[in-house]
C-alpha cells in the first residue's frame, strides 16, 4: 500500500543530530529502508520536516521502516495515499 510517512524533527532533537554527525546518516538509512517513489523535505511549525511516499509491503514492517526516525526524537504519521491514477481506478468503481 503506497503510504506518506510525514516526519516532524524537534529543533534541538535536529540540532544535536547535525552537531554529532548523525542526522544525514539517519536520514540515509531512512530513505533506504523506505526507497520512497518521492522525498520532499522543508519546514513545518518551527521544525525540520520529510514527507516521503513509499510503498509499505506488510504493516508488520511498520516497526523496522520508522526505528530511524524514531531515533531521531521525530514525531512520525503514516497515512494511505493514492496517486491520480488510483483515483480515477477508485472514483471508476463508485458508478
Amino acid at each position: 500500500m503506497r503510504m506518506l510517512l510525514k516526519m516532524n524533527i524537534p529543533t534541538e532533537a535536529g540540532n544535536a543530530a547535525i552537531k554529532n554527525g548523525t542526522l544525514g546518516s539517519t536520514l540515509e538509512a531512512l530513505m533506504s529502508n523506505l526507497k520512497p517513489e518521492a522525498a520532499f523535505f522543508g519546514p513545518e511549525g518551527g521544525m525540520r520536516t520529510a514527507y516521503l511516499v513509499f510503498d509499505m509491503k506488510d504493516e508488520a514492517s511498520m516497526p523496522k521502516l520508522t526505528e530511524p526516525a524514531f531515533l531521531l526524537g521525530a514525531n512520525i504519521s503514516l497515512t494511505p495515499v493514492m496517486n491520480a491514477d488510483d483515483l480515477r481506478k477508485g472514483l471508476s468503481s463508485l458508478g
